[in-house]
């Protein structure tokens, strides 16, 4: 028996299902969530959040927001989310390229805050996106 999972951002449903695990980016470090877990309601700081089941594995990059975590249903309101699917590459090395020129101009402290955390951004979608959808082979398929 697993646990039900729902990842939502103001704009859409990233993930509605039943997994074994989550694995978190909390504001105080990694949380993993198994079923059964105790209720808690926390902060969600930016990262990847991973959730496993038997045989598949799935990533998204999370940009702050909220996690509910009830015995049987974890809800992730996400400020911004993304499945790793979803990331255009391309994109995001550009996004990262352009905040690191823009850091080495030393900009003002205003400019600087706002290049640290687009750099930031970048390097989440960048390390989620190298985590592509796992299938694992089920002992029933050989």
């Amino acid at each position: 028996m697993g646990i039900r999972l729902e990842v939502v951002t103001p704009e859409k449903q990233l993930f509605s299902g039943e997994v074994d695990s989550v694995l978190a980016p909390g504001a105080e470090g990694q949380m993993g969530i198994l079923p059964h877990h105790a209720p808690l309601i926390t902060v969600l700081a930016e990262g990847k959040l991973v959730a496993r089941t038997a045989n598949e594995e799935f990533a998204f990059a999370i940009h702050g927001g909220f996690m509910q975590v009830l015995p049987d249903r974890v809800i992730v309101l996400a400020d911004v989310g993304e499945r790793a699917e979803d990331i255009d590459v391309a994109q995001a090395e550009a996004a990262r390229r352009q905040a690191e020129e823009l850091l080495k101009k030393e900009p003002p402290p205003e400019v600087r805050a706002e290049a640290i955390a687009a750099l930031q951004r970048a390097r989440v979608r960048l390390q989620v996106a190298g985590h592509r959808r796992l299938r694992r082979p089920s002992e029933e398929n050989p």
